[in-house]
């Protein structure tokens, strides 16, 4: 091999290791800032949830009856149902205007090890014929499909 092929090659090695590299880290970073989307059902039939320290997005309806606040402070419980399975949601602050019973939410926090989701933040639907894609789906998966009215209903 003579001294100009030779520095060639050193050259496209280097090229080829510093690619994979930047490939490599640009991965690492999306794949830590990606987060999950989960429906009721999946988290209670078991579904293999990521590391509990990483925020993760719960789906479906907020449960009718569901809906306590604490005497004091801005705590707020209820339930997010696709109709088959119920998740109870803490969450510390102001809900948005649109929150209410039977209305489309995602959440966005980490699932307890009591089985409580304490969430992050919490996003309502925005206005009554609209519904987040993912919780679409996860109300679809669990038998349930939209209605030009707006509202789920079943397909027993």
């Amino acid at each position: 091999m003579t001294p100009r092929q030779k520095k060639r090659l050193a050259g496209v090695v280097l090229i080829v290791v510093a690619v994979s590299t930047a490939s490599a880290l640009a991965l690492s970073a999306f794949r830590d800032n990606m987060m999950y989307f989960y429906g009721p059902s999946q988290i209670a039939e078991g579904e293999q949830l990521p590391n509990p320290d990483r925020i993760i997005r719960l789906g479906g309806l907020v449960e009718a009856n569901s809906i306590k606040h604490a005497d004091e402070g801005l705590m707020v419980s209820f339930s997010v149902t696709d109709t088959r399975h119920s998740i109870p949601v803490q969450f510390v602050g102001l809900l948005p205007d649109l929150f209410r019973e039977g209305q489309g939410v995602v959440t966005h926090g980490r699932m307890g090890g009591d089985g409580i989701f304490r969430a992050e933040r919490v996003l309502a639907r925005h206005d009554e014929n609209y519904m987040a894609p993912e919780v679409a789906a996860a109300l679809k998966a669990a038998g349930f499909e939209e209605h030009p009215g707006g509202s789920p209903t079943a397909t027993y």
